[in-house]
């Protein structure tokens, strides 16, 4: 038997709600339901803070379902001794989830703005529901009864989430888009009518294309929670790292942190030949990403150094005048590679401000998300590197399951073979795969008009190869090992170097300390433009 454990808050200075007559109706539902004695329902009414924590102790629930308001990154409000409002916060709700993550099954947030808590349970929880914006009475009755019935039926939790958004619609209520669903199993609401979307540069947040590659994103969640946080996002070009960087600073956003973006290709290349240059364009740039006035002339004065004008601005400045925690998001940091010099210094500065935020409370608010995709062969001192500490996340390859997923958001009905045969075409590159899922899902091409004209200058991924192709040719060592996997049946040891480079490059992946080509298309494509013997 799993117990449903129903916790409400009506504080006497909130909006009044009809939360008993939500509650009645899901025990009346689950009443007359085929399955009712499968469940357990345990109710609790006004909970304070240490009622919740005490439920869930006591009850050891499998769904935990709360009603009652919400206020967005603040949290949840539950009541006082008083019977007033008081809000318990995103961060503590997580925490105390996370204590039950082998227990509960399933968390219901039946309350407006909800989607911030939803999101960050899901790091324990795998199936949470919350709500994107306000939802009125009526709409939230309705979502719970329908989710309620369909769980007495024996239908799965994201059926359950599927009645309860068509529940709403049934009763032409205009709010069955307010419910989101956050699961394991199925990470978007899906709909018959599928939006497309043209396969380019970052996979907007919201975006029924982004697939979640776990434990990759919950682990880069948890670590934006902790104090002075260093993440270092690893992949070839096109995997998808700017996607899931702009996913983890907006997650940080919802946590109430102040964040900011940057792409090294932006930097003039001015900027790039002197640090003291570099380091003041960085501080505008982030400063402006911020949204606050430029002050570098109070900072940039007198006989410091470049790198302690640049901590003092930080510091005396832009992490005195906020007091959340900030988030910065450093994209393409390969651009700073290219510059030996300013690289060695700035990557240096990078990594004393990541050990000054053990100790120092001011730097702990400043939190690192670092983007690239080359390996880092600059010099750097392994107590001045920013790449040897914090949290290392490499994103692997969709594996079939994941594309699998991929093709059912696209509209398609494929079976295990065929989706089979796109894995072995392009491999678990989720760039490559959605090229060709868009284009068969907007008729332009069948399958088999896409295996024939891929690995041509006729075919969809024309651009792509191409410049793969020019960047080879600029280097005479690369291209040769680069040959000697092509030509090779089997996975063929180049060297380390020529290995992580061609790595980076998304080219091939290894197979212990041997590589092959990532995909056969590239080995076709490339075998063919090389003029090499199959």
């Amino acid at each position: 038997m799993k117990k449903i454990l129903i916790l409400s808050a009506h504080p006497t200075d909130g909006k009044p709600l009809r939360l008993d007559k939500e509650v009645r109706e899901i025990q009346a539902g689950l009443a007359r339901a085929k399955s009712r004695d499968k469940f357990e329902i345990i109710s609790r009414w006004a909970v304070r803070p240490e009622d919740l924590r005490r439920s869930l102790l006591d009850h050891e629930p499998e769904i935990v379902h709360f009603s009652g308001h919400g206020t967005g990154n603040q949290g949840l409000v539950l009541e006082n001794d008083a019977g007033e409002g008081q809000v318990v916060s995103t961060e503590a709700l997580t925490r105390l989830f996370g204590l039950f993550k082998n227990k509960i099954e399933c968390v219901l947030l039946n309350a407006c703005y909800s989607e911030v808590q939803a999101e960050a349970i899901f790091q324990h929880i795998d199936c949470v529901v919350g709500m994107n914006q306000e939802i009125g009475d009526e709409a939230a009755r309705e979502f719970a009864v329908g989710f309620y019935d369909a769980l007495g039926a024996d239908r799965s939790y994201q059926d359950a989430y599927e009645f309860g958004c068509t529940a709403i619609d049934l009763e032409s209520i205009p709010e069955s888009s307010t419910p989101v669903l956050k699961s394991r199993k199925h990470s978007v609401k899906e709909t018959s009518a599928v939006s497309l979307e043209n396969p380019e540069g970052q996979v907007p947040l919201g975006s029924a294309f982004y697939i979640e590659r776990s434990p990759v994103e919950t682990d880069c969640y948890e670590e934006m929670l902790k104090p002075g946080a260093l993440i270092r996002i690893k992949a070839p070009r096109q995997m998808g790292k700017s996607s899931l960087m702009s996913r983890v600073l907006d997650y940080g956003s919802k946590q109430g942190y102040q964040t900011a973006y940057l792409n090294f290709q932006s930097a003039d290349a001015e900027f790039l030949d002197s640090l003291d240059m570099f380091l003041q364009w960085f501080c505008a740039s982030i400063t402006d990403s911020l949204g606050f006035p430029d002050k570098l002339g109070d900072f940039w004065r007198g006989v410091l150094g470049s790198k302690n004008k640049c901590t003092n601005y930080f510091q005396r400045y832009l992490l005195q005048e906020i007091d959340s925690p900030i988030a910065l998001g450093l994209d393409e940091v390969d651009e700073i590679f290219k510059h030996p010099t300013i690289a060695t210094d700035f990557f240096g500065l990078l990594r004393a401000w990541h050990e000054r935020a053990k100790n120092d409370p001011a730097w702990k608010k400043l939190k690192l998300v670092i983007v690239h995709s080359k390996e880092v062969y600059i010099p750097l001192n392994i107590n001045q590197s920013p790449f040897n500490v914090g949290l290392p996340v490499e994103l692997p390859e969709l594996d079939q399951a994941q594309v699998q997923d991929l093709v059912k958001r696209h509209g398609l009905s494929w079976t295990n073979s065929q989706i089979e045969q796109l894995i072995g075409l392009v491999g678990g590159h989720p760039y490559l795969a959605r090229v060709a899922l868009y284009q068969i899902a907007r008729g332009r091409m069948t399958w088999q008009q896409l295996e024939q004209t891929a690995p041509t200058e006729a075919g969809p991924y024309s651009d792509h190869l191409r410049r793969h192709l020019l960047n080879l040719q600029e280097d005479e060592q690369l291209l040769t090992a680069f040959k000697e996997v092509l030509v090779a049946d089997v996975a063929v040891d180049v060297g380390t170097t020529a290995a992580f480079k061609l790595r980076s490059m998304g080219l091939i992946k290894f197979q212990g300390n041997k590589v092959m080509p990532l995909c056969n298309l590239y080995r076709k494509y490339f075998s063919d433009r090389l003029k090499l013997k199959s």
